[in-house]
């Protein structure tokens, strides 16, 4: 691997980085006051034992008051942040990684109603449609401060002893400035290319004169809006070119769109079923024309992809962001040569979807990652006495239990009622746009067959057969069946969304879909209903569409949606269906008002969730030694403190996934880690 163009150092100036592969900014809203403090601390720190070259934190420090965190973001305004970020800076050069920080000024893409209830501003007071906000535009006073905000901020970066800044200028308040869609000034900030850009080359200069020339400084920036009335690429290739004439910039972060809606988002963040790498050429052409260093990350998830980047000389430095947030160990296993054993990042987008609502990142299938405090992301200690283990169910809840049970080297038997594993995944990969999802299986499987796990297909497991194998410990991962019988009258006149995505029935002319979820089967099933008939309508209970789906998983969908010209009707339920000749009468009303009204249709179908296949879990229940009982308190603090309640009992018994409850993969599989990993 000497040869790997990946695991060749780069340097800049002083500063050399062991290898190309970076984590890019972004922030995992893991900040508490405003402080990276343990939960933050210990995200970076994990990814640089994994051997990152440069952990690039926050995404991005706020340096003013009047920029409210609207994703959690760090406060680089506070003095209270130095000690935290030489914390985190001073264990991450313990593994040789770097570490900088992107500071901003969000501008217009944030909410006045966050902190302390600051006007916002940009360059001119027009609304961002993904925050909604009016802000007004940037007085000469608040362009003053905010230079000096910039370079202050700056002086704690270094007091803090990280290895350089990257100052943000996509979608924020500096390339506010620079672009045409959203400059409408008429002073000496307005106009030409160089009244724009002399907001951002004065932040540059007050960042400089507080930490001198040798300190690496760089810039994450857009160079082509991809916007009919903003920055264009000949425009953007200027600002490259003046920004680097200043030789006050140590590197560019590439990149291209513009992100005030949910949609434009997306072309710049690709999620899942969209191409990979969308605008790796595009930052090469830049590295090209400017022969300056070049940094770049978007949707570049797996290792192959990066590594053409590198040896084609595209980039001089290459960002897996989420890639890392599904594996924070991928350069350890290039160095191993165990690149098959990287947990794929399946482009699910959990993690900005969350991140986006101001939660905490997670990823789909890995639970480990924002609890490294308390979950492995490999499990490395073997148990110290062997036990049998039998598991019913091989959907991602059943095969996370296998794989974490075999890697502590028990024996593990599966019994799976269909002829493949996957379970619900099996479903969701019906979709075009969702088949990624199948890597939560495969590289549980992998992982599986590697342990010798014996997985018995097509075998609906009794009572009888699971005693059979005298296990110790018996997990039900048997998932859930379709919860459809929800209506006052007429629940056997609707089929499932399941029933839809399976192609179990055939879709009729008119259909309405009462979708009481808010989830992703719901909306899968829409699409592929909208696809055959000739009108749909999805009625939901709820105040607003999908209220369980990011912004960014639902682009496709509200896309789809729009050019087939389905109907959606919010604020609604449906009570009752009943046979109207060879037709369907639906009974419809509101949580809002005591009046109903009726219409007609050729099919109704009806999302609602799941109900667990709970029938094994209750036979099996009287003679478990704990019962079924779990120790919830100790299973929040990452144990699985074990409950003997029954004398007689013969083996430990629990359940997970939806086979307590109707949740996501996400809880499945963090039920079977956090449950089997100390078995």
């Amino acid at each position: 691997m000497k040869d790997d163009p990946l695991l060749k150092p780069f340097k800049i100036k002083h500063l050399e980085f062991k290898n190309r592969i970076i984590i890019s900014a972004h922030e995992p809203s893991y900040a508490e006051e405003g402080l990276p403090k343990d939960k933050y601390r210990y995200y970076h720190v994990e990814r640089a034992k994994g051997g990152i070259a440069l952990t690039m934190t926050a995404g991005s420090a706020v340096v003013s008051e009047d920029s409210p965190p609207a994703y959690n973001n760090l406060h680089a305004y506070k003095d209270e942040i130095v000690p935290w970020l030489k914390k985190l800076t001073d264990e991450c050069h313990s593994y040789d990684t770097k570490v900088m920080i992107q500071i901003t000024h969000l501008g217009r893409r944030t909410n006045w109603n966050h902190s302390d209830w600051l006007p916002i501003l940009s360059a001119s007071p027009i609304r961002e449609p993904a925050h909604r906000s009016f802000p007004k535009e940037a007085e000469h006073w608040d362009i003053d401060r905010i230079i000096k905000d910039y370079g202050v901020a700056a002086q704690r970066i270094k007091e803090a002893g990280l290895d350089g800044i990257e100052i943000e200028a996509y979608g924020h308040l500096l390339d506010s400035f620079w672009s045409p869609a959203t400059n409408k000034r008429k002073d000496e900030y307005g106009g030409n290319i160089d009244n724009r850009i002399a907001f951002s080359l004065k932040v540059i200069e007050s960042v400089r004169s507080y930490v001198g020339k040798d300190f690496i400084v760089g810039m994450r920036m857009v160079a082509d809006e991809d916007w009919k009335i903003g920055l264009s690429k000949e425009e953007g290739i200027q600002i490259a070119k003046k920004m680097i004439s200043t030789n006050k910039i140590d590197f560019l972060n590439i990149i291209k769109g513009h992100i005030d809606t949910d949609p434009a988002l997306t072309k710049v963040i690709p999620i899942q079923g969209m191409p990979s790498a969308p605008h790796l050429d595009f930052a090469g052409e830049i590295k090209q024309i400017t022969k300056f260093p070049i940094f770049h990350a978007s949707k570049i998830n797996d290792v192959a992809t990066a590594r053409h980047a590198i040896a084609s000389g595209k980039l001089d430095m290459v960002g897996m962001t989420r890639a890392h947030i599904a594996d924070p160990h991928i350069v350890k296993k290039i160095i191993e040569n165990k690149e098959e054993t990287i947990r794929p990042c399946v482009g699910a987008t959990y993690c900005l979807d969350r991140i986006y609502e101001g939660k905490g990142v997670l990823c789909v299938h890995n639970p480990a990652t924002g609890r490294e405090q308390y979950m492995p992301h490999s499990i490395e200690t073997k148990s110290k006495n062997s036990k049998k283990i039998v598991i019913v169910g091989a959907g991602p809840s059943g095969l996370e239990a296998a794989r974490v049970c075999s890697e502590r080297d028990h024996e593990v038997i599966v019994f799976e009622a269909s002829d493949k594993p996957g379970g619900q995944i099996n479903l969701i990969t019906r979709s075009s746009n969702r088949k990624d999802m199948v890597g939560i299986i495969d590289w549980r499987l992998q992982s599986c067959e590697k342990n010798n796990v014996k997985i018995n297909y097509n075998s609906f497991a009794s009572k009888t057969d699971v005693l059979s194998e005298k296990p110790d410990i018996v997990i039900i991962a048997t998932g859930g069946i379709p919860n459809s019988q929800i209506l006052e009258e007429g629940s056997d006149l609707v089929f499932s969304s399941w029933d839809i995505i399976s192609g179990n029935i055939n879709i009729e002319d008119e259909v309405i879909l009462y979708d009481d979820n808010g989830y992703f089967s719901g909306l899968q099933a829409a699409q592929i209903i909208s696809e055959k008939a000739s009108s749909l309508e999805i009625i939901s209970p709820e105040r607003f569409f999908s209220p369980e789906i990011g912004g960014m998983n639902f682009v496709p969908y509200g896309k789809h949606f729009f050019e087939k010209n389905v109907k959606i009707s919010i604020n609604k339920r449906i009570n009752k269906v009943y046979k109207k000749g060879n037709r369907l009468g639906v009974v419809v009303s509101s949580d809002y008002s005591d009046k109903t009204f009726e219409k007609e249709t050729s099919q109704v179908i009806v999302e609602h969730g799941t109900l667990p296949l709970e029938e094994l879990y209750f036979k099996l229940k009287a003679n478990s030694k704990n019962l079924g009982e779990v120790d919830y308190k100790s299973l929040i603090r990452g144990m699985n403190k074990k409950i003997n309640k029954n004398d007689k009992g013969n083996y430990f018994l629990y359940r997970a996934g939806d086979a307590v409850s109707s949740r996501n993969i996400h809880a499945a599989i963090y039920d079977s880690l956090r449950i089997c990993k100390d078995i």
